[in-house]
Order: C-alpha cells, then sequence, then structure tokens
C-alpha cells in the first residue's frame, strides 16, 4: 500500500492530477508495487485458464495485438506494415513517416495520435474492449523535412501502455532520451516491453538498455533494429536476460501464467 501510494504522489508531483486519476483504473500501476508478476487476489481470475494474447512482429516498430475479446491493436502504425485484418485500434508516433500517417484507413475506429495538438501533450486513458490504452509522453527530435538544430519537440513521443487479460503490454515509441522517475511512475509495472534497439536514430544501445533493465520486464520485444549486433544489446542489458529466437515464428502468443521466470529477450522471425 505503501508503495503505491508513493506511485501516487510521483504522478501528481511530475505530471498532474490526471494521471493520478488515470491510476486509479489502471492495474498495471496498481501492481506497480508488487512483487514481481504477483498479481492482487482481486485481479485473479479463480479456477479459469488465463486468457492468451497474440502479439505479431509486422515489420520496423508495428506490432500486432490481437486481445481475447476480439480488439486488435496496431503499433506505430503506417499503413505499409499490414498483416491479416486492419487493426480496431492504431497509435501512432510521428518521428517520421514509417511511424504514422496521416491518412488512415477510415475503417479504423481509434486513431491514437502519439503528440498532441496547440501545445499540449497527448493523453489517452480509455477502456477499449476488454484492452485499457493509456500513454506516457516523452520528447522527441524534430522530425525529417525540419530544420532540427538538435531542437526537441516537448511531448511529441507517446509510450503506450494496453493492459490487457492481466497482462501490462508497453510500447516504447521512438524514444530519444532518458527516462526520469516520474515517467517510470507513470509507466508502472509491465510485463511485456517493446524496446527501438537502432542504437542511432531513436538513442543508444546504452541507454535504451539501463531503460529495459530498470522495467524488469518479463518479456522484452525488440524492434526498430536495422543492422544492430543482438550481442551487443544482449551484453548491455546483463547476464539476467535470457534469450530466445523464434526462427520462423511471427507470432507470440503469451498469458500471464505463461510468463517466463527468467527476464527473456524472445527475437521474432523479422526482427
Amino acid at each position: 500500500m505503501l508503495r503505491l501510494l508513493a506511485v501516487l504522489v510521483l504522478l501528481v508531483t511530475f505530471t498532474g492530477n490526471t494521471w493520478a486519476q488515470d491510476a486509479q483504473r489502471s492495474e498495471c500501476l496498481a501492481m506497480a508495487g508488487a512483487p514481481p508478476r504477483a498479481i492482487p487476489v482481486n485481479y485473479r481470475r479463480v479456477a479459469a485458464k488465463a486468457d492468451e494474447v497474440a502479439i505479431t512482429y509486422a515489420g520496423h516498430s508495428t506490432y500486432y495485438i490481437d486481445t481475447p475479446g476480439g480488439i486488435r491493436i496496431a503499433t506505430d502504425y503506417n499503413g505499409v506494415y499490414r498483416t491479416g485484418r486492419l487493426p480496431d485500434v492504431a497509435t501512432m508516433n510521428r518521428a517520421h513517416e514509417t511511424h504514422y500517417t496521416l491518412f488512415p484507413d477510415p475503417k479504423i475506429p481509434h486513431v491514437m495520435h502519439g503528440w498532441g495538438e496547440k501545445g499540449q501533450p497527448a493523453h489517452y486513458a480509455m477502456r477499449i474492449g476488454d484492452v485499457y490504452i493509456r500513454n506516457v509522453t516523452t520528447d522527441i527530435r524534430r522530425y525529417w523535412g525540419e530544420d532540427s538544430g538538435g531542437a526537441m519537440i516537448k511531448d511529441g513521443n507517446s509510450i503506450f501502455i494496453f493492459e490487457v487479460a492481466g497482462l501490462c503490454i508497453g510500447h516504447l515509441g521512438h524514444l530519444h532520451h532518458k527516462l526520469d522517475d516520474s515517467h517510470f511512475a507513470a509507466i508502472g509495472r509491465l510485463d511485456i516491453v517493446m524496446v527501438p534497439i537502432d542504437g542511432t536514430y531513436t538513442m543508444s544501445l546504452d541507454g535504451v538498455s539501463e531503460i529495459t533493465k530498470r522495467l524488469r520486464a518479463a518479456v522484452v520485444l525488440p524492434m526498430h533494429r536495422f543492422a544492430t549486433p543482438l550481442e551487443e544489446f544482449m551484453r548491455l542489458i546483463g547476464q539476467q536476460f535470457e534469450i530466445d529466437r523464434r526462427g520462423g515464428e511471427r507470432t507470440l502468443r503469451m498469458s500471464r501464467d505463461t510468463l517466463p521466470t527468467t527476464p527473456t529477450v524472445i527475437i521474432l522471425d523479422g526482427v
């Protein structure tokens, strides 16, 4: 209880009352102070097999998340990396055009821009079917085509978090800087995290490996890789992580009951 109160204090101090309100609805924030992967009794489904979530790598930073309730989510959606039916939810970040489209298929019911308008940060905290979706904003370097001069756009990127079937799934987006305590408090607990490991266009491998270690997710799904040597990423995140290469498999099926007991980097086909 004290840990949960500490999380709420950080949320109010650094990000305002809105995040504290989100914390009251978020299971992942409520579980942030619990022991690793221990789920409070009121979140357990007694005498029932845990539902599976299917996560499919489509390309670049786009993963498709299919929930047990039939909701389909595409991350960093640009309309190019497609697999199966259209998503019900498309999240986007505006680093460059491989991470968003301003002309998504109008049949997609929910399009979530990771950047805000008129100087206001994007803010999502909503339930769609069986998934609760929220975001934590970070700053971003000016995207391609602008005279950046090294300048940053405040709140130009979003870390999207999907809470479904007892799992907390995070997508770091096109992350450009280290996270501070307020970011980690707002993110809360993650069981699965999608991490950009290009080491250049987003942030250095040293930086992203430190974030990965601190998040302590059970499953790490690399993305935005380019030619990054996987061995270098594994060396930086440390021996506490195992590596599981899924040659020929683009889809990972996971429930809270099948999360690995040792933190594991899972490399799906195409990554």
